[in-house]
């Protein structure tokens, strides 16, 4: 089985967030930059799950950036992919990004495609859905549980009120949440290795934006939190009504 897990890079969870050029442009001065944290530690960690069980697992990984996202695909070869592609292209259009990522799919014949749910600096989790309109392929969506037997994938996620269990043949693209798998860490074996495994550089084929980026903002920010002492309950009251305007 050859599995194609789809790797984004996004800021460390405690990076400071400013903009620059008029709020157009996200502020890269002394970002950390990690994996994101969905395709981590759930769309690939359950891919090498699923290769301990079976050898005869294939991991790709493939990632949708410039030569700066190197050190954080080499990471996830570390972890236990076995090959990696890296389209060079720095487009922030989920369509363009699912579309380069549709053309490797096509061209490795992909049995299983997984993803995070969403990136955790755009939230828009699109790529999945898209790759599956571009591919024909099944899609399931928000997993946290997956087990492959033959040709069929056994996939369960959350639903209101209880859980849904769904049975799909491969081909299949599946977009992975929290309970998929757990977070590991790279060991000494397999950062050694990751530096000889093959990352291939490939231009991204021809394809139109269609969203741009106008502007963006922060939220506003917090007001203190008013401590009220227990025996002032009617300051409390008075506060949640003229002021908070919940009662």
């Amino acid at each position: 089985m050859k599995i194609l897990v789809c790797i984004s890079k996004t800021p460390d969870t405690t990076a400071k967030i400013a903009f620059v050029e008029g709020n157009t442009k996200f502020d890269e001065n002394g970002v950390q930059w990690i994996i994101n944290p969905y395709d981590e530690w759930y769309a690939l960690v359950r891919a090498i799950e699923l290769k301990e069980k079976d050898p005869n697992v294939i991991i790709h990984l493939v990632t949708v950036g410039t030569v700066e996202s190197e050190p954080i695909i080499r990471k996830a070869l570390a972890l236990g992919g076995d090959e990696a592609f890296r389209v060079n292209s720095n487009s922030t259009d989920s369509f363009v990004v699912a579309e380069q990522i549709a053309a490797i799919a096509k061209e490795g014949a992909y049995d299983l495609i997984l993803t995070g749910k969403e990136t955790i600096d755009y939230n828009s989790a699109a790529i999945g859905s898209m790759l599956s309109a571009l591919l024909d392929y099944s899609f399931v969506s928000l997993a946290n549980h997956l087990e492959i037997t033959g040709n069929t994938a056994t996939v369960k996620r959350e639903i209101e009120g209880g859980e849904e269990t769904c049975e799909v043949n491969l081909p299949v693209i599946i977009s992975c949440q929290k309970g998929m798998a757990e977070q590991r860490i790279p060991n000494m074996r397999g950062i050694m290795a990751a530096r000889t495994k093959p990352l291939k550089v490939v231009e991204p084929n021809a394809s139109n934006a269609s969203t741009s980026i106008n502007e963006f903002s922060l939220p506003p920010v917090k007001s203190g939190v008013k401590l009220i002492d227990a025996d002032k309950m009617d300051q409390l009251v008075e506060l949640l009504k003229e002021e908070a305007k919940v009662i």
